[in-house]
């Protein structure tokens, strides 16, 4: 039993990989939820394939007891909805018994960013006289030029890249297509890059971007070391993800006047559901400009 199990997990989490395109780090999340959940159907002489409704309750009450947050719940109960889509398409089972199932209701997180100061404090950290430096500038001024997810910046090939309209093009979630802008800021150090450390960095003739001090393809985690670096540096008293600059992204082009629909577009956002949480941010800039323009707003002196 274990060993089928084993492999229909294993089918799985390829299936993601290469089907669905999803990243090394998302897999790894759902193959950690999954994996979580057979513990505990076997820990209870339970059978994947016999599972029913009030066997999952008993074991979001499991999850609950062992003080996972809403949000956690809502997250494993999507891995398992889509593992058992995934064996009803394969005529493993019959029904999708987690279709059933509602998660717990989320309370609402507003995003979290960085100030525009605070950007300029990070920007300042890599020291650009070093080829590890050069990289390190522009993966944060990529990020937060591009919007991008952190998965679409370490696929990123040089041959992906138009020079002349500053873009890049990028394959998103769900296979999709799309093109990244960036600016001036972005454009020198990738200039200065590419004609300096990221020669000295590529010793294997690597097609892609940003590689790490081997010669290798940087990975998600490593990005993710940089940035946890960059901040012990400065004076910010945050925890950092690159998501965050993804978020800074969006929030800085909102507060400047930009529309929702372009925002979702850049973002590659297949909904606009998605990226209205970021009209939660921008309300310091709306009492602003309420302050500045409306004519009751202040009395004179």
């Amino acid at each position: 039993m274990r060993l089928e199990r084993d492999k229909i997990i294993d089918d799985y989490l390829e299936f993601l990989k290469y089907q669905k395109n999803y990243s090394d780090y998302t897999i790894k999340s759902y193959e950690t939820d999954i994996m979580e959940y057979f513990n505990y159907i076997n820990s209870e002489g339970l059978n994947y394939k016999d599972i029913e409704y009030s066997d999952i309750r008993f074991y979001l009450m499991y999850l609950k007891d062992k003080k996972d947050n809403n949000a956690s719940i809502d997250r494993k109960l999507s891995a398992l909805r889509g593992f058992y889509k995934y064996l009803v398409n394969e005529n493993i089972l019959h029904n999708n018994v987690f279709s059933l199932v509602n998660g717990p209701k989320k309370s609402k997180k507003l995003p979290r960013y960085f100030d525009y100061n605070e950007l300029e404090e990070m920007f300042l950290i890599p020291d650009t006289n070093t080829s590890l430096g050069q990289r390190d500038l522009l993966l944060l001024e990529m990020l937060y030029a591009t919007g991008c997810r952190v998965g679409e910046l370490v696929s990123i090939k040089v041959k992906d890249i138009d020079f002349n309209r500053r873009n890049i093009l990028i394959v998103g979630k769900g296979n999709k297509e799309r093109y990244l802008n960036y600016g001036e800021y972005c454009e020198d150090i990738l200039n200065k890059y590419l004609i300096d450390g990221y020669i000295s960095l590529n010793k294997n003739n690597s097609d892609y971007l940003f590689l790490n001090n081997n010669g290798g393809v940087l990975t998600e985690r490593g990005v993710r070391f940089i940035l946890d670096k960059i901040i012990k540096q400065t004076g910010i008293n945050k925890n950092i993800s690159p998501h965050m600059i993804r978020h800074s992204f969006a929030t800085h082009l909102l507060n400047e006047g930009c529309d929702l629909l372009t925002v979702q577009k850049l973002l590659g956002h297949e909904s606009i559901k998605a990226t209205q949480i970021y009209t939660h941010v921008t309300t310091d800039r709306l009492k602003e400009v309420y302050f500045h323009s409306f004519p009751r707003a202040k009395k004179d002196d």
